[in-house]
C-alpha cells in the first residue's frame, strides 16, 4: 500500500524551503527524452483490490507448481520436507516481530535462540564457534575471504573449481573494490575434484584457500592434505557447504582441518522461495573470533547468578565500529535462521543422520538408474545427494525438452558456465527425501526417449 503523508501545502513548503518552483524542477538534470510524457501505457490507471488479486491469481495459473512434478534441481538450493510445525512457530508473534536485540533485558529469547543457532551450527561444521547468521552462502563465502585477508595480511585468494559458479562471481565482484586476486578455473567433467592442483598453487602469498564441500559436480574430497599445505604456508582453508543436510553423514570440514567453514543453510527449515530469503552459516576456529564477521551471542549470569544471554561480539559498522568493522553486514537473517533452529531441533542428531542416509540412497537409486539409459554417464565415484552425469546432447535442450513434459530434470551445466563448451553436455541431478521411486522412473524414461528422440533427428 503506497504511504502518502503529505498534504499539497506540505509539498509546497519543502519546495520552497529548498528554492526549487515545482517537483519537476528536481528532475531538471535527467535528460527530456528521458523523461515519461504521462502515464505508463498499457497499464491501468487504477483497479479493485479484488481484481487486482484475481489478475495476479490469473498470472500465477501460468507457473508450473514444482511441488506437482519429479524434481530433480539443485546446485546450491534444495527442495526437502519441511515440517508444518516450523512455519507455525516462526509466525508467533514474539518472533514475526522480534528486531536486532540490542536490549538484552527484553530479548532474551531472541538471544537465546541465536545462541542455540550458533551451536547447532559450530556442531554441524566441526568449528568452534560461529555465528549469528549471514545473509546467504555467497556472501558468507566472500565475508570468509576477506576475514582471511585480514588475518595474513595477504590478498590472494585460490577458489577451487568446484566452488558454485555464482559465489565465485560474488567473490570477484568484490574483490574489485578491494584489489584481492582472485585465483580460480572452471571444472572439468572428470570423477575427482582439482585437491592436487589446488596443492600446487599455494604458496607465500596464498591468503586461503576455498573449497566447496560437496562441490558443485557433487563431488567429496578428504581436504586434508589441503589444510596441512595451507598451514605449512600460514595460509587459511575456507570450506563451503551449500548442502548442510550432507553434514549428516560426511565428516565435518572443521575435523578435516578447515579454519573457516561457511554455507547455505537453506536446506534446513527454510524452502525455496524462489530464491530467498536465505540464510548464511558461519563458523572458524577460536582464535579467529574477532575476526570473525557479524554477531556472536553468549550465555552469561546476572547480578544474581541467573543464566542470560547477551550479544557477546558485535562487530559490525552500526555498534560505532566504524572503519574499524570487519564487515558492512547490516544484519543477521534472524527469521531464517530460526527456522532452521527449529528444524534442526525437531531432527536431533540421529533424525539429521537418518534424514542424510534416506538422501544418499534415493540418490545412489537415481544414478544407478540414469547409468542403465544408452549414452548416459555418471561422472562421480563418490556423491551424496547430488551427482553429474554427461549426455551425448547438450543437457540444456534436453532440460527443456522434459520441462516442457513437466519433469525438471536436473541442471545444465552450460547454464551455470555459459562460456565453458566442455561442460554443455553435463548436468547436475539432485535427489532427496521428497522424490519418491515413481519420480526416478519417470526421469529415466523420459531422458531415454528425449536422447533417442534427438538421435533420429540427426540425418544418416
Amino acid at each position: 500500500m503506497r504511504y502518502l503523508p503529505l498534504e499539497p501545502s506540505d509539498r509546497q513548503a519543502m519546495l520552497a524551503k529548498i528554492g526549487a518552483p515545482d517537483i519537476d524542477a528536481l528532475f531538471a538534470d535527467v535528460p527530456e527524452e528521458a523523461r515519461l510524457d504521462g502515464p505508463i501505457r498499457d497499464l491501468p490507471n487504477h483497479a479493485s483490490e479484488m481484481a487486482v488479486d484475481a489478475a495476479f491469481r490469473k498470472m500465477a495459473r501460468k507457473n508450473s507448481a514444482a511441488a506437482d512434478m519429479p524434481f530433480f534441481l539443485g546446485c546450491g538450493a534444495y527442495r526437502h520436507h519441511v515440517a508444518a510445525s516450523v512455519d507455525h512457530l516462526i509466525q508467533r508473534g514474539e518472533f514475526l516481530t522480534a528486531y536486532t536485540p540490542y536490549q538484552p533485558e527484553i530479548a532474551q529469547g531472541t538471544l537465546q535462540m541465536l545462541f542455540e543457532f550458533q551451536t547447532q551450527v559450530a556442531r554441524l561444521f566441526g568449528t568452534d564457534v560461529a555465528n549469528a547468521s549471514m545473509y546467504d552462502g555467497s556472501t558468507a563465502c566472500w565475508e570468509a575471504i576477506v576475514m582471511a585477508r585480514r588475518i595474513t595480511k595477504r590478498g590472494r585468494a585460490i577458489l577451487s573449481s568446484g566452488l558454485h559458479p555464482h559465489y565465485v562471481s560474488v567473490a570477484k565482484t568484490m574483490a574489485r573494490f578491494t584489489r584481492d586476486q582472485i585465483v580460480h578455473s572452471a571444472p572439468e567433467l572428470v570423477a575427482q575434484g582439482d585437491t592436487d592442483s589446488l596443492l600446487d598453487q599455494i604458496d607465500d602469498d596464498t591468503s586461503c584457500v576455498v573449497v566447496q564441500y560437496p562441490d558443485i559436480l557433487g563431488r567429496i574430497a578428504d581436504m586434508s592434505a589441503l589444510a596441512d599445505k595451507a598451514h605449512a604456508h600460514k595460509a587459511l582453508l575456507i570450506a563451503v557447504v551449500t548442502e548442510p543436510v550432507a553434514l549428516g553423514a560426511l565428516t565435518p570440514p572443521g575435523e578435516m582441518g578447515a579454519d573457516i567453514v561457511v554455507g547455505e543453510g537453506q536446506s534446513i527449515g527454510v524452502g525455496l522461495n524462489f530464491g530467498g530469503p536465505y540464510v548464511g552459516l558461519f563458523g572458524c576456529n577460536q582464535k579467529y573470533v574477532r575476526q570473525m564477521p557479524g554477531r556472536l551471542c553468549g550465555e552469561t549470569v546476572d547480578a544474581e547468578g541467573k543464566r542470560g544471554y547477551v550479544l557477546t561480539l558485535s562487530t559490525r559498522e552500526q555498534h560505532i565500529r566504524r572503519e574499524k568493522a570487519t564487515s558492512n553486514i547490516c544484519t543477521n537473517s534472524g527469521l531464517c535462521a530460526l527456522a532452521f533452529s527449529i528444524h534442526m531441533t525437531l531432527l536431533g542428531e540421529a533424525g539429521l543422520r537418518k534424514l542424510a542416509a534416506i538422501n544418499h540412497a534415493k540418490a545412489v537409486r537415481a544414478a544407478n538408474r540414469l547409468a542403465e539409459i544408452p549414452g548416459v554417464e555418471v561422472v562421480n565415484d563418490a556423491f551424496f545427494n547430488e551427482f553429474t552425469v554427461t549426455l551425448p546432447e547438450r543437457a540444456r535442450r534436453i532440460v527443456r525438452t522434459l520441462a516442457d513434459q513437466r519433469i525438471l530434470a536436473g541442471v545444465s551445466l552450460n547454464r551455470m558456465y555459459p562460456d565453458e563448451e566442455a561442460l554443455a553436455h553435463g548436468l547436475v541431478v539432485a535427489v532427496t527425501e521428497t522424490t519418491n521411486d515413481e519420480d526416478i522412473e519417470t526421469l529415466a524414461e523420459a531422458l531415454e526417449a528425449a536422447l533417442a528422440s534427438t538421435r533420429e533427428e540427426v540425418p544418416a
